[in-house]
């Protein structure tokens, strides 16, 4: 906690404002949830979001034919607890992810399918795919979830990229190529951008490879019915929170003294100020940058958010009358080691009756076509997805897709990610309060961080350190 002296009240013109116990700045999940745990302690909790919306990096679209589709975090799965049981709590219906089926592998100018959940490769690249996959688990079970710096190997490990230790162990072509797309489908970024360290810890944080890059008994397994925002919509409609959430309410400036913290937010109407006991920072560490902190943030903590950029997604949605590759067998997954597509699941509606594809243009695949217009790019997309599952695929009733890179309230997805040299020097700084701050955020999480699951972990962590706080006062 920074030792840095505060000015006091009587350092500053007195507001009239009333002055809330707690402040939390993001209404995505992890915020949500703080408030909600806060709020459910009788505490008085007020919420600041910058967007027009509630949901953060959960947003789902209703289509005109009343179903819905997932332009944000999508799926869960096992082990993901809180998850599990807010979804529950909250009687959201889910289904399914459909996976039987052929699978699509195109590597190359070969495209091929396989069953299971590992793609089919000659027999030598077969062996070094899973000889990586049981090396990658194994070396993650070394780093521990909650100090992943303590991890025996931490300063080797967090000095190399991913792409470095790819190319020293893994040998054959078709093995690369696959580890490539797991990379790229559960960072959004390219082997080459992340620490080893770090992507050790994510992965034993999120119970292995396997999990993390399936759909069966894995990561992708289960989807809502009304889609992940109705999650955040539902908690920000509960009586101790529906009166107590400003949208359209960046924030700029936050101010600590020693018994409370100002913060100054733009509003539709001109600036605004709040006034709490102490604020949760929810929101992702890069965005940090852009608030003007009084007194200064620590320099390891904004060495911290200067390092952390995050992911590049872009969802692309194709619907049509039919999910036309079932007739043929297909699962409607496919992966692939060209642009634009690396990763396509079946997106089909609960009812099974609309047909949908879905497509994630990740890292590099998304820079490269991100500059090309709108309707060139939808055709490239539509000409991947006939590729993989013949030329009906180019004839879809509607087309949706969202770059998160674009939204200045996210700045990429899924998550921010951490190059060398970042965990061990400045990882002690992710979750450490400020003073009066204290930070959520899937990002600092100890299990399942970029996960929604995250997400929850963070909120209840961050209110729980509040609550004890303000209890001890």
């Amino acid at each position: 906690m920074s030792t840095a002296p505060l000015p006091t009240a009587a350092d500053r013109t007195p507001d009239p404002a009333p002055i809330d116990d707690v402040l939390v700045l993001g209404a995505g999940l992890a915020g949500l949830f703080a408030a909600r745990t806060l709020a459910q302690q009788g505490l008085r909790v007020r919420v600041l979001e910058a967007r027009d919306r509630v949901g953060g990096r959960t947003l789902s679209h209703r289509l005109t034919s009343g179903d819905v589709i997932e332009l944000g975090a999508q799926w869960l799965g096992p082990g993901q607890d809180r998850l599990i049981r807010l979804v529950r709590e909250l009687d959201l219906a889910t289904l399914a992810q459909p996976y039987q089926g052929k699978k699509v592998l195109a590597i190359g100018d070969r495209v091929s399918t396989y069953e299971g959940d590992i793609p089919s490769l000659p027999l030598l690249g077969l062996l070094d795919l899973h000889r990586t996959l049981s090396r990658v688990d194994a070396l993650a079970k070394q780093v521990p979830k909650e100090h992943p710096a303590d991890a025996p190997e931490a300063l080797a490990w967090d000095g190399m990229t991913v792409e470095s230790w790819k190319q020293a162990h893994v040998h054959t072509a078709g093995a690369r190529a696959l580890f490539d797309i797991a990379v790229a489908a559960i960072f959004a970024a390219e082997p080459s951008e992340l620490s080893l360290l770090y992507f050790l810890h994510y992965i034993h944080a999120g119970n292995g490879i396997l999990n993390l890059s399936t759909i069966r008994d894995g990561a992708q397994q289960t989807r809502l019915v009304d889609g992940f925002q109705q999650v955040c919509l539902r908690m920000a409609a509960e009586p101790a929170l529906v009166d107590r959430i400003h949208l359209s309410h960046p924030v700029c400036a936050i101010e600590q003294t020693s018994d409370a913290v100002d913060v100054t937010a733009q509003s539709p109407s001109g600036p605004k100020r709040f006034h709490a006991r102490f604020v949760i920072v929810a929101i992702p560490p890069a965005l940090c940058a852009g608030i003007d902190f009084k007194p200064d943030l620590p320099v390891a903590r904004k060495q911290l958010q200067q390092r952390m950029p995050m992911g590049s997604v872009c969802k692309c949605i194709a619907t049509y009358p039919r999910p036309f590759w079932r007739e043929r067998g297909y699962s409607g997954e496919a992966v692939c080691d060209r642009g634009p597509i690396r990763a396509v699941f079946d997106d089909s509606s609960a009812d099974g009756k609309r047909g949908g594809l879905l497509g994630f243009m990740l890292g590099d695949h998304l820079r490269s076509e991100a500059e090309r217009d709108p309707e060139s790019r939808k055709r490239s997309v539509l000409s991947a997805f006939a590729r993989f599952f013949g030329e009906e695929a180019l004839h879809p009733e509607s087309y949706v897709e969202h770059n998160w890179s674009l939204e200045p309230y996210s700045q990429g997805c899924y998550t921010a990610v951490m190059p060398p040299a970042t965990l061990t020097r400045f990882g002690h700084t992710l979750r450490a309060p400020i003073g009066r701050l204290h930070f959520a955020g899937t990002e600092t999480a100890t299990r399942f961080p970029g996960y929604m699951e995250g997400a929850l972990e963070s909120g209840v962590r961050a209110a729980e350190e509040v609550s004890a706080r303000l209890r001890t006062r």
